[in-house]
């Protein structure tokens, strides 16, 4: 062990020293507040395109998924479909946030909401939102960390936790989105690999017996690890229901949509690596991962615990037992990287985006009135990112909910956003006042049905957040609410603009009609009530019927994303496109008084 241990330390160094590189390579270059906060909108295809993916599926997804699939059995692996979800959201909004944020200049999601409502109320609750999902997005991968570290090489989990969270904390003061997202590249192969590696050693091992042996163990398994047990529960909570798992997933549909990922959409040199992202390195690429690797970790843990090889207390030790268990010196060494990738590679961009959204919405806004050089706003950037990465250090120590469950709660408040963004870029029509009022009435939703009543009707927090803004959003424009002249103007002159540079061709025309059924009766099979059918409907390969069932549905999925991203033009761009955002500028925001 301690050979093994050697090796887990000495990769670790090499991945820090990678880290701190970039930091300080972006403390010595970066000298604008644009530049620090969403990297002078310069980030290239290919540090996006593997960043973002690996920013999407995080320490959650390595820790925290194969720990769910051992305690509730395949009925939770349906979250897999997250590599689909969480890239449709990207489907629809992250584009348009793109040409928004070139156009008008903007930094902060609160400066497009803000100006396209003429409110600032909106401009607070989004800030607000931002933090919320920050601190415990941030939290709960320091809480993968602590587990990782005590199990793989024995550090206190306290004292793990702090030092995973000050690598990440230094390398996102010093250097910025830019350095994060550059970080974020060499995290993305690590999660990858380290999901891949672990789950073939599970399953070959000759505790599981290969693929015959773990598919033979499987058919003796308990109805319940393979079944959905119901439609809907009556109440409150009720288990993995069918709406539970649907509901579940418009919460992780909220990450893509979240505050973080907005900026960070502004901080693209282009979107042309938007549909590749969505549909081959997400749908594809960690969909593989997850359908096939993650649940061999999460049941192959199972058939250990039953047959009384394995010892798992709670959910949060199935990954590094697993870990520790089965593989040699070096592959342990490189899978606890990729964990560690995993989790960073999600905390370092909420921290980073979170501290810059605060600075600019709050500080430079309000505290300063819009003054300051570039030099303040960035070291007022730097205050902010750490206080975030306390208050993340804070929630890890004192949380003991199941880190998939917090993760899921901390997501609405990026599902919540969905309220603006459809008024944003696709016209939906509510007041200003009801656009500040939805949001929120989403943000205290949100926290009555996690915290209050937890999931009411089995149905997910993310579901009652969102309902509840679009009710309040509309039900001021049924009471008469109206906007003023110039708020009125504003969106008419947005209007018109979004729809003559990304209108789609008549082709797209014809697949995004196509795409409104189609949609809708994938959720409705692959998601929703439709999944009872799953339970016995058919089996290949040795795969259990409910396990046969998310694969042909992921495969159906790779093709509708493909359909979605690029023959209904949702994140296609063209070169006259990308032209017209360079030269049609209507700059609206302020960045610095001065050029210092």
């Amino acid at each position: 062990m301690e050979s093994n241990v050697m090796w887990v330390w000495g990769l670790l160094i090499v991945y820090i020293i990678y880290c701190f590189w970039w930091g300080l390579k972006g403390f010595f270059t970066e000298k604008t507040a644009s530049g620090y906060g969403i990297a002078g909108r310069s980030i290239p295809f290919i540090a996006f395109l593997m960043a973002a993916t690996a920013a999407s599926f995080s320490g959650w997804t390595f820790v925290g998924h194969p720990g769910l699939i051992w305690k509730v059995g395949l009925v939770y692996a349906f979250a897999s479909f997250y590599v689909l979800t969480i890239p449709i959201t990207g489907a629809f909004f992250a584009k348009r946030n793109w040409l928004m944020g070139k156009r008008y200049g903007f930094i902060t999601p609160g400066d497009m909401f803000a100006y396209y409502y003429n409110n600032e109320l909106v401009r607070w609750l989004t800030v607000i939102a931002a933090l919320l999902y920050s601190i415990f997005y941030s939290g709960i991968q320091l809480i993968a960390a602590s587990k990782l570290f005590y199990w793989v090489a024995g550090v206190p989990p306290t004292i793990g936790l702090i030092f995973m969270a000050f690598i990440v904390w230094f390398y996102v003061v010093t250097g910025g989105l830019k350095a994060s997202t550059w970080v974020g590249v060499l995290q993305f192969v690590l999660l990858v690999g380290g999901i891949m590696l672990l789950g073939f050693y599970v399953v070959t091992s000759e505790a599981i017996g290969g693929w015959s042996g773990m598919s033979a163990s499987l058919a003796g398994l308990d109805a319940k690890y393979s079944q959905v047990p119901r439609i809907i529960n009556f109440g409150i909570g009720g288990g993995w229901t069918a709406v539970m798992v649907l509901t579940y997933m418009f919460a992780l549909m909220g990450i893509q949509s979240s505050p973080a990922f907005i900026l960070w959409n502004f901080g693209i040199k282009s979107p042309k690596p938007l549909a590749w992202q969505q549909v081959f390195m997400s749908t594809f690429v960690v969909g593989v991962c997850l359908f096939f690797f993650s649940a061999f970790q999460g049941m192959g843990a199972k058939i250990l615990e039953l047959s009384g090889q394995m010892v798992i207390a709670n959910n949060g030790d199935v990954v590094p037992k697993l870990m520790t268990e089965f593989l040699p010196g070096p592959v342990l060494g490189l899978v606890f990287l990729g964990a560690i990738a995993a989790i960073h590679s999600t905390s370092a961009p909420y921290i980073g985006t979170g501290g810059t959204i605060i600075q600019r919405d709050v500080w430079w806004r309000y505290v300063r009135g819009q003054k300051g050089s570039h030099n303040e706003q960035i070291w007022t950037n730097r205050v902010m990112a750490t206080l975030l990465t306390l208050a993340a250090v804070v929630v890890s120590l004192t949380s003991s909910d199941a880190i998939v469950m917090i993760g899921g709660f901390a997501t609405t408040f990026g599902t919540i956003m969905y309220l603006m963004l459809v008024g944003v870029h696709w016209g939906f029509k509510f007041p200003s006042t009801g656009a500040a009022l939805g949001l929120l009435a989403g943000i205290i939703v949100n926290m009555l049905t996690y915290f209050v009543w937890k999931y009411p009707l089995s149905m997910h927090t993310a579901f009652w957040g969102i309902f509840a803004g679009f009710v309040v959003a509309y039900g001021c424009r049924g009471l008469g609410f109206k906007d003023s002249e110039e708020t009125i103007a504003r969106q008419k002159e947005v209007r018109q603009w979004l729809n003559s540079i990304d209108g789609p061709s008549e082709n797209g025309k014809i697949w995004r009609s196509r795409m409104k059924i189609i949609i809708p009766i994938w959720y409705f099979f692959a998601l929703g009530p439709g999944i009872m059918l799953g339970n016995n409907a058919f089996t290949f390969c040795g795969f259990p019927a409910i396990w046969a069932w998310q694969i042909v549905w992921w495969i159906v999925g790779i093709v509708m994303m493909w359909a979605l991203c690029f023959k209904a033009e949702m994140s296609t761009t063209s070169d006259e496109q990308i032209k017209r955002a360079d030269v049609e500028i209507l700059d609206v925001t302020k960045e610095a008084d001065d050029m210092a």
